[in-house]
């Protein structure tokens, strides 16, 4: 079902994007990460845009690449949860996607597998994360079991390790994961892969073999502090939904559930066709920026499941009107600020919304 709310996709943001990545990672190929339908921005549709660029792609689980590949995409694939039974192992040889193994389980169901493809491999090493991935003492065993595997491809193997506080630039926890990996592997001679959106922008030791943008494919930065223009990155995603309704409060008047919000003064208000069934933040606070005809203004009171409330006394010399277009995020209003007032991440923001109808801008 069509809703007031739309998003609008930027194929040249997309591609801006994963090309500054390869300009900061210059001898790096790049694994483009289109998991989670491409962060809401439409996994099939981005694959597209940024075919011609990326070197591989990577998505989360095995039905992300039975989608991609289904709609014709034939770029490498890289799964980064890997196989998780013998079905996902037929899958993966019928579709020729690359498995990355970070547990034993996989490796016993690597054992039992009988047909007769050679898989692509990652070896994902947990250096901190604790997440996915084997103890930094086992890479050189487990390199070479796979490395002589009947069931493995032996030059396709690849290295690999997560970051997980690449984003806190004045942390030492990234140092300490790029020496325990570069100690686990110091005698193993193959490609690695290292560096998220947060290592290839702020951890160039990170860089290695492949790196894998995510975040800042589409237009958010991977850094707290640091806007997205310090990087040259620019929005993918812009969602905007039209004004409904303008009115007249006075002083003392109060918006929205749980009255939250009392007006200080006389003030006219709009209220905008979107809400947290749009992907807009619930817990988005009064405050909250929101541009609309040339302008940044605020949220005043709670975010609804379909509406928002605007302060609209900045437009006395052309006062807003219905059918105004607002802009809740994008190229005027960045996700990253957006995220900020609501104490989450772009991440979600930007997931969440992609639940809506979507158009190609330019």
């Amino acid at each position: 079902m069509k809703r007031s709310a739309r998003i609008t996709i930027h194929p040249q943001a997309l591609q801006h994007n994963l090309n500054r990545a390869k300009e900061v990672a210059v001898t790096s190929k790049a694994l483009a990460v289109i998991k989670a339908n491409a962060y809401g921005h439409g996994a099939i549709s981005t694959a597209g845009i940024l075919y011609d660029i990326a070197d591989a792609f990577a998505v989360s689980c095995i039905n992300e690449a039975v989608e991609l590949r289904e709609a014709g995409i034939d770029k490498a694939i890289t799964v980064l949860q890997g196989h998780q039974n013998s079905s996902d192992l037929r899958i993966a040889a019928q579709l020729d996607l690359r498995l990355v193994v970070h547990n034993d389980s996989q490796l016993s169901e690597l054992n039992h597998y009988t047909g007769k493809h050679r898989f692509q491999l990652n070896l994902k090493i947990d250096t901190g994360m604790h997440r996915l991935g084997f103890h930094p003492s086992r890479a050189y065993s487990l390199f070479n079991h796979l490395k002589q595997h009947s069931q493995v491809n032996p030059e396709s193997l690849i290295l690999m390790t997560h970051l997980c506080c690449a984003d806190e630039l004045d942390k030492k926890t990234t140092a300490l994961q790029l020496n325990d990996f570069k100690q686990s592997c110091e005698n193993i001679n193959a490609p690695q892969s290292i560096a998220n959106s947060a290592g290839i922008l702020g951890w160039p030791d990170s860089h290695a073999n492949w790196i894998r943008p995510g975040i800042m494919l589409y237009g958010s930065s991977p850094f707290t502090l640091k806007d997205r223009s310090e990087y040259d990155l620019k929005a993918a995603m812009i969602l905007n939904a039209p004004v409904i309704a303008i009115h007249d409060l006075k002083k003392g008047d109060c918006i929205g559930y749980g009255s939250s919000y009392q007006c200080p003064k006389d003030i006219p208000v709009a209220v905008i066709a979107c809400g947290y069934a749009d992907g807009y933040p619930r817990h988005a606070p009064s405050g909250t920026p929101v541009w609309v005809n040339g302008k940044e203004t605020q949220l005043l009171g709670r975010v609804s499941m379909d509406m928002i409330v605007i302060d609209a006394s900045d437009y006395t010399d052309s006062p807003l009107k219905s059918g105004d277009m607002a802009e809740l995020w994008g190229q005027n209003i960045s996700v990253d600020r957006i995220a900020k007032s609501a104490e989450t991440i772009a991440y979600e923001l930007l997931c969440n919304a992609g639940n809506l109808c979507s158009e190609m801008g330019n």
